[in-house]
């Protein structure tokens, strides 16, 4: 039997305000980057290393595997949230206040990503790192918030002995 006052304590409002948090973070610069954008109708240049430049990822993670909105497409994104309703699985389960943080990173992240595909059929990227004519991925900040979740789990399962 679950217990309710296990679910409804202190540490999950605190993370439950910090994952909408990380989601109106990335919905607000989202819009505000796709309103100068298409207002600018080109990229903007910030320095050698760094522009915002508009790109609409049909795909999964990192433009791989760009889809157009059809069964497949749609599938992804039935399997997204399964992977979301996963996380929060764990991020309410977890005994660790450091387990639920880094998870709720990843679904704060997530949950910006599925909410774009959900409603555009596909995630504005615009964060365009380079070096000279090397290009990295175009992210967002919803990415950044995944990765470094998944970075910081991986991190603390390697160096970290479990108790």
């Amino acid at each position: 039997m679950i217990d309710i006052r296990k679910i409804f304590n202190k540490n999950n409002f605190f993370i439950a305000f910090f994952i909408l948090v990380i989601f109106f973070v990335d919905r607000l610069t989202k819009i505000k980057v796709i309103n100068l954008l298409l207002s600018n109708n080109e990229s903007i240049y910030i320095n050698d290393y760094l522009n915002l430049d508009l790109v609409w990822n049909t795909g999964i993670g990192f433009g791989l595997f760009n889809l157009e909105a059809g069964f497949l497409y749609h599938s992804i994104s039935m399997l997204i949230f399964i992977v979301i309703l996963i996380l929060i699985f764990l991020t309410i389960k977890s005994p660790l206040v450091i387990d639920k943080f880094l998870y709720s990173m990843i679904l704060g992240g997530a949950l910006g990503n599925f909410y774009d595909r959900a409603i555009y059929f596909a995630v504005p990227d615009f964060i365009d790192i380079h070096f000279n004519d090397y290009h990295w991925f175009t992210f967002n900040f919803a990415d950044i918030f995944i990765s470094l979740g998944i970075m910081l789990i991986i991190f603390k399962e390697v160096f970290f002995e479990k108790k």
